[in-house]
């Protein structure tokens, strides 16, 4: 954990959030500057600032990232009609914290990616 990391201070409870799933590994939770209809993310429970960070060790935490945000999706109705799953990594990205996360959204047809 990090002390200085808002969503390490989200998983630890000191920071309130609107949680959608949570285990050992991962956790989601709705984004309070929502994008679209449907907008979660999905946070390792360890912190892990960037994938550039990230080493073989934690493959398979991705991977569960990843496989969670699908079952957000199919629980939200989006996964049939499509939905963008978004990892963000540096600043010139739009990544504001830096704590890896991904973002599932969807509940309308997206916009091409810029």
């Amino acid at each position: 954990m990090d002390p200085d990391c808002l969503f390490c201070k989200i998983v630890s409870g000191d920071i309130p959030s609107t949680g959608v799933y949570r285990d050992d590994r991962v956790m989601a939770f709705e984004d309070i500057n929502p994008v679209a209809p449907q907008h979660v993310l999905v946070i390792p429970v360890q912190h892990v600032t960037f994938l550039s960070t990230a080493d073989e060790s934690q493959e398979a935490l991705i991977g569960h990232m990843a496989l969670t945000a699908d079952r957000i999706a199919a629980e939200r109705h989006i996964q049939d009609s499509g939905f963008r799953l978004t990892i963000n990594q540096g600043r010139d990205s739009g990544q504001e914290v830096d704590h890896l996360h991904m973002h599932v959204t969807g509940g309308r047809k997206l916009g091409p990616i810029a």
